[in-house]
């Protein structure tokens, strides 16, 4: 059987450099990745010719521009084009034809991911909807962070409910209450520690809890 698993050091190209392909590009270089970066767009291109070290202006809806790039060298890419569904459609072709394995792209509607899906691109993200979803969730306050996954299951950073505080993990019952699970604690100016029956919560700390959204929910609306 083969071995599909992707390479985490292995170079990867992103295309487009708008708001979310260049967040994409600088984080990967921050985490140690070799990124080129092509975008077709003379401004945005002399805009982060300072902070992407492998940039070039192309037009990726050519295949034979991507060639000539050595795009077929890739094993992993981000098409980062939004705003024109045709642009995006016709770069994620290219990419399937030159048989880079490892796809992801951005997708503006439900549509646009569903095309992007049936040409063969393995992982369509939707950065608008998904940070709505994620704000509306931040809304309420008492969550810091929130990472929903495709069956309603969810890990949330959040302030701890009065109920917890001054008492260990063991006697708050956060589990058996609400059905869901204290993964770690936080304190100020400690080490992040997983949680254990005898773990103590103050009020200064923050909680990594996992378990169900609409249990989650229930729990951070605690006093």
């Amino acid at each position: 059987m083969a071995d599909n698993r992707m390479d985490h050091n292995a170079p990867v190209m992103v295309i487009g450099l708008g708001r979310f392909g260049s967040a994409v590009a600088e984080q990967l270089i921050h985490q140690g990745r070799e990124v080129l970066a092509i975008e077709r767009n003379t401004s945005l291109v002399q805009k982060y010719a300072g902070t992407l070290t492998h940039i070039v202006e192309a037009d990726a809806t050519d295949i034979d521009a991507l060639r000539q790039l050595g795009a077929q060298e890739f094993s992993a890419a981000v098409v980062g084009v939004g705003t024109s569904i045709e642009s995006s459609v016709l770069i994620a072709v290219n990419l399937v034809d030159l048989g880079i394995e490892h796809l992801w792209a951005k997708a503006i509607t439900p549509a646009h991911g569903k095309i992007l899906n049936r040409i063969g691109v393995n992982h369509v993200v939707y950065p608008e909807a998904d940070a709505g979803v994620r704000a509306a969730h931040l809304v309420g306050g008492r969550m810091l962070d929130f990472i929903e996954f495709d069956d309603g299951f969810a890990i949330v950073k959040m302030y701890p409910p009065k109920e917890t505080q001054g008492f260990t993990l063991g006697e708050s019952q956060v589990r058996s209450k609400y059905g869901v699970t204290v993964v770690g604690v936080k304190s100020p100016g400690e080490d992040f520690t997983y949680a254990q029956p005898d773990t103590k919560v103050t009020h200064r700390d923050m909680l990594i809890v996992s378990g169900h959204v609409d249990l989650l929910e229930r729990f951070a609306a605690r006093p």
